[in-house]
């Protein structure tokens, strides 16, 4: 779709005109700094969720009720999921109202909260209250850090800077397994690696109070003073008054609109329900083609291949965790230089290949009813082909494109809102796998995940536009565009009036 406003201040065509304006990724330390420390609540996300399988197995040791109870080893696991959710679904509210900044403290206070409760807990009850506490840290976390990255880039590096906090879970995961490890001879073993997820934490809410608040939101908060200041750390002068234009520009749109946002809104207006549908569907999809699912069964595949080692299932375990690392490193630098959408449909084909792989391997072990040789090791190819495509595509974009394609003023609401349906999918695939894979076997599973990826690249084709180096009101002409048609001349003040009134209209249907 060709765009109408290519050479207003700040947007894309603009920057073809002027190319020694664009940033690289590693152009201003102060962007790249402003980004690890935000990300920090990615590698708090990540480490959590990968933490908690090793620190199990000593929970058991420690309490015989859970030992005796799969129910309460299930709760343990999911009662994180449960918070986040919870978290998610207020962090858009606390993010809009509060600031990205505030936000960010935050869920720090509460995630170490949550570590020292978890470290403490006397009894698997008080444990469970930890891993609640910790999830909301988590949920708001997951909201709040790409919004917050994205908001303070550039749009030529957007992609890059806000897949670098997927780094960072894919870091933390990797970490865990590390920790999982080294705690596993030293007394009180699942406190320490429960506990000691509280430093990043605390680490962070230093870091945090020591960086501006968004300048989007500054902006929008009538702040322009301290705006100003954040984004001149940025860029240089003559690019600073081209986003401060902007800036000011879709202040002035925003004005036209209703002016209190709620929940209910994002359903009212139509291009905010395009938005939302590709935004909440991406992250639908990153779970539901079964990215934990395969990360579980990775030891399974390992004892396929013949191998029944319980440190070579360990060592496994950081392999593809490093896998998964190294791959989110590859996607940081192609989602800006070959676009959301092209890497997302990409690792959906080879995520697809994978998953059929994973499938015809597990049929044909049923029927020779032994372990190892030539469909165990085709198992294990399945299991890293799925990683190499998945970590650089759909782990990063549904992240990177959530936290873009909202209006300013619904920008937390609907990534949190969006967030909340990650976790949601994340929680209803963990408590469904081992129940269809029992009942319909292992080979069934994977294929029905393989038929799930098929519609996620339908959806990615139909729903999802390209924002590879779109400025956001660029981003937001898309919307208009796709929900009322291409008005040409957009940016006349008859047809703004015009579009204003549909937007109204819009709202209030």
């Amino acid at each position: 779709m060709t765009l109408t406003i290519p050479n207003a201040p700040g947007s894309s065509g603009y920057l073809d005109m002027f190319p020694e304006r664009r940033m690289s990724y590693f152009g201003n330390s102060y962007i790249l700094g402003l980004t690890v420390t935000a990300g920090i609540g990615g590698l708090l996300f990540g480490y959590d969720t990968g933490v908690i399988s090793g620190a199990l197995l000593y929970i058991k040791d420690d309490f015989e009720v859970v030992k005796q109870s799969s129910f309460l080893q299930e709760t343990i696991v999911s009662m994180a999921l449960v918070g986040a959710m919870i978290g998610a679904a207020a962090g858009g509210w606390i993010n809009d109202y509060y600031g990205r900044k505030k936000a960010t403290l935050f869920a720090d206070v509460v995630f170490a909260a949550g570590a020292i409760v978890m470290a403490a807990a006397p009894d698997p009850y008080v444990l469970i209250s930890g891993r609640l506490l910790v999830g909301l840290g988590v949920g708001v976390a997951s909201v709040t850090a790409p919004v917050y990255i994205a908001e303070a880039s550039p749009s030529e590096v957007r992609g890059g800077l806000v897949s670098t906090n997927v780094l960072m879970i894919t870091g933390g995961q990797f970490l865990s397994y590390l920790v999982n490890s080294a705690f596993t001879q030293v007394p009180g073993t699942w406190r320490w690696m429960l506990g000691v997820s509280g430093v990043p934490a605390v680490i962070q809410f230093v870091l945090m109070l020591f960086m501006p608040e968004s300048p989007r939101w500054l902006f929008m908060k009538n702040r322009k003073a301290e705006a100003i200041q954040v984004l001149a750390r940025t860029y240089d002068i003559s690019r600073l008054e081209d986003e401060i234009d902007h800036l000011s520009a879709a202040e002035e749109e925003e004005k036209q609109r209703k002016r209190t946002v709620g929940y209910l809104d994002v359903f009212r207006s139509k291009e905010l329900r395009l938005a939302f549908l590709a935004g909440a569907g991406l992250q639908a999809f990153q779970q539901f083609t079964g990215i934990n699912t395969v990360m579980y069964y990775s030891p399974t595949i390992v004892q396929m291949a013949g191998f029944h080692s319980n440190q070579l299932a360990l060592f496994l375990s950081l392999i593809v965790a490093a896998m998964n690392a190294a791959g989110t490193v590859v996607g940081i630098y192609f989602i800006d230089h070959c676009g959301r959408k092209k890497l997302a449909l990409s690792s959906l084909f080879g995520v697809i290949i994978s998953l059929l792989i994973l499938s015809v391997s597990f049929f044909k072990q049923s029927e020779t009813s032994s372990d190892g040789g030539l469909y165990g090791w085709l198992a294990v190819l399945g299991l890293a082909l799925y990683i190499a495509f998945f970590a650089p595509g759909m782990g990063p974009v549904p992240w990177t494109v959530n936290s873009e394609i909202y209006p300013q003023q619904y920008r937390g609401i609907c990534g949190g809102m969006s967030a909340t349906v990650n976790w949601i999918s994340n929680l209803i695939v963990a408590q469904t796998f081992l129940t269809i894979a029992e009942a319909a076997g292992t080979g069934m599973t994977f294929l029905i995940l393989a038929g799930i990826a098929v519609l996620a690249v339908i959806f990615v084709i139909v729903f999802v536009p390209e924002t590879q180096g779109l400025t956001f009101s660029e981003v937001e002409q898309i919307w208009k565009e796709r929900a009322y048609g291409n008005i040409s001349g957009w940016g006349s003040s008859s047809d703004s009036n015009n579009m204003e009134g549909l937007l109204e209209q819009g709202s209030q249907s």
